[in-house]
């Protein structure tokens, strides 16, 4: 065999423009559109859904890419329409522009099942809600036979890849392949709880959701875990409504696998909601640790572009800016509760206004931020603190003072419950109903100081900057180095004061005075992220919030601080009283609850 001529400037030689063959148009597409069995199972359970199904099942073998069998009891098509549904570009569900800029459908391009027959043996068996008996259609010779079974629609589906077998030898295991069916019918099983799905996996049932409440739904689906770990989510922002579940910070995983959302029914990943999401989180997160939620979105099927990728699991959002800001808002507002809300068995607990409670005096010396942006005095004042140097300055910049807490009596109930002892110079030893509270209290005290030092600076101009006394210059790229000329008052407002050396060097020539002791240049790089991939309020909020923390942290109560009782109940009320109370600004816990009932299986009692 000879090999091809080669032309004389060593290109190939050109070859006419021509039409491809239908087949290989559909193998083409058949890429876009199935990666792998997964994307078969998404594409039929889509139409079920369509199709009015109330039972699912699944039938799968060796992970689905020997067999894959998807049993509905929908309306099902009828014998004449059998023959188009295996052709491109053929669907019952949209006829006009109008219709596809308003989708309500799981699916609507048309293209699946020719996609599949293209690469794989399908046959399908229906039955109309009118027909005497149901009919199969071969896709491969388009044969159509008398069939029985029941209202609804079988698909089948052979040898997946069979006709490509390069793309077969990219699969995983079976068992891999398996894991991914599975995950696609546990994601519609969240959103669907009025349907009951089995799944069957070589002979073996694999699971089962039967009809449900969504409540229960969640549980059987991501189990007791998920649920007992995340607060419920309700709320509406302007024209976008959100239901669902924030899992707690403490039940944060080092991967997105517990990250589920869904838009007018329909399970998507989208950049924007994950990072309105992971915003919400960012003072009570540390590290690279992933949020988890449940998020159910329903939007005007109009201001959201379903038709934007082959695989429908990305969308676009018309005013993207809005959704992003309902879902930030809704998840913060979510996790703004304090835990003892949940935990007390005395019905919930209203947070009122964030208490204060600071046993270092607002001056240079401890949070020097305090007078500038008008934030009230502490409420407790430390018996063996000296007074500060001008008391009429302090009062005046303070406002006025709050009454010093009592210590609760022994027949009251506090979600916190009543301090008894101070361990080890760091936990905090509190009794309430349900048993035993431990409290770390700097921890805890340091998110008390932080909410309080961000509610003052909400109504500040600028975080106080601080020269310095040598430029520090730093490598920036061109896209760096437009940020900083384009959002130089914005920058100001935090503090932070950057000017160009060179072409591709920025020198930083003043910081934020609170953080002397930090690296001024990690924040100006991080906060010239921020708005070059986002408005400038949001990265302005964002590193504020950095700001405070660190203040915060420097400011709360150390450890190894002999505390008093009065003390230490005023620590307890005021984390009552301040949002996001349940974990400091790195994410760390601040308090956890021993029941009685667990107290009493560490000592044996009642066995």
């Amino acid at each position: 065999m000879t090999a091809p001529p080669i032309a004389a400037s060593g290109a190939a030689p050109r070859r006419p423009i021509r039409e491809l063959s239908d087949e290989l148009i559909s193998q083409i597409a058949a890429g876009e559109v199935v990666e792998r069995p997964a994307s078969v199972v998404r594409e039929l359970l889509d139409n079920a859904l369509d199709a009015g199904a109330t039972e699912v099942v699944l039938r799968l073998a060796s992970g689905g890419v020997r067999s894959i069998v998807l049993e509905d009891d929908g309306a099902g098509i009828p014998a004449a329409e059998l023959s188009l549904a295996l052709r491109r570009h053929a669907t019952s569900k949209i006829a006009s522009l109008e219709e596809l800029e308003n989708v309500a459908t799981m699916g609507f391009r048309g293209e699946a099942l020719s996609a599949i027959a293209a690469i794989a043996d399908v046959s399908i068996t229906s039955r109309a809600i009118d027909a005497p008996h149901a009919q199969r259609i071969d896709a491969r010779t388009g044969e159509l036979s008398p069939a029985a079974r029941s209202v609804g629609t079988s698909v089948e589906v052979r040898e997946l890849f069979f006709s490509t077998p390069a793309r077969r030898k990219f699969l995983k295991t079976d068992a891999t392949e398996f894991a991914h069916c599975l995950e696609a019918v546990r994601r519609q099983a969240l959103a669907r709880p009025d349907i009951g799905f089995a799944v069957w996996h070589d002979g073996k049932l694999a699971a089962h959701w039967k009809h449900a409440r969504l409540d229960q739904r969640v549980r059987d689906v991501l189990g007791d875990e998920f649920v007992d770990a995340s607060r419920p989510l309700d709320a509406t922002y302007g024209g976008v409504r959100l239901e669902g579940r924030v899992g707690l910070p403490d039940a944060s995983r080092t991967r997105t696998d517990q990250q589920y959302v869904y838009v007018n029914g329909r399970f998507v990943r989208d950049k924007l909601i994950a990072h309105g999401a992971r915003a919400a989180f960012e003072d009570v997160l540390h590290g690279a640790r992933q949020p988890t939620y449940l998020l159910f979105i329903d939007i005007a099927p109009d201001r959201v572009d379903v038709n934007v990728h082959p695989t429908k699991i990305e969308v676009r959002f018309r005013d993207a800016r809005e959704l992003h800001q309902a879902v930030r808002h809704a998840v913060q507002d979510a996790l703004a509760l304090p835990r003892p809300a949940q935990a007390t068995e005395h019905g919930p607990f209203e947070p009122t206004a964030p208490a204060i409670w600071s046993p270092m005096p607002m001056t240079q010396g401890g949070l020097g931020l305090g007078a500038r942006v008008g934030v009230q005095e502490r409420r407790f004042e430390w018996p063996s603190q000296p007074a500060p140097a001008d008391p009429t300055a302090a009062a005046d910049a303070a406002g006025p003072r709050v009454g010093t807490p009592r210590v609760p009596d022994a027949d009251e109930t506090w979600p916190l419950g009543r301090a008894l002892a101070q361990l080890g110079g760091i936990y905090i030893l509190a009794e309430n109903t349900r048993g035993l509270v431990i409290v770390d209290m700097h921890a805890a005290h340091e998110r008390v100081v932080y909410e309080r030092l961000k509610a003052g600076l909400a109504g500040a101009a600028r975080i106080e900057s601080q020269p310095l006394l040598i430029a520090a210059p730093f490598a920036a790229t061109p896209t760096e180095i437009a940020t900083a000329e384009e959002h130089a008052e914005t920058l100001a407002i935090l503090g932070i004061e950057l000017t160009p050396l060179a072409p591709t060097v920025l020198a930083l020539r003043s910081h934020p005075a609170a953080l002397a002791g930090g690296n001024g240049v990690a924040l100006a790089r991080a906060v010239l992220a921020e708005l070059a991939q986002f408005e400038a309020s949001q990265a302005v909020e964002r590193a504020q919030h950095e700001i405070l923390s660190t203040m915060a942290c420097h400011g709360a109560v150390r450890a190894n601080r002999r505390l008093t009782l009065e003390e230490m109940n005023a620590l307890l009320r005021d984390m009552e009283r301040t949002e996001r109370a349940d974990q400091c600004n790195h994410g760390r816990p601040t308090w956890r609850q021993l029941t009685l009932h667990e107290l009493d299986t560490l000592f044996l009692r009642g066995r």
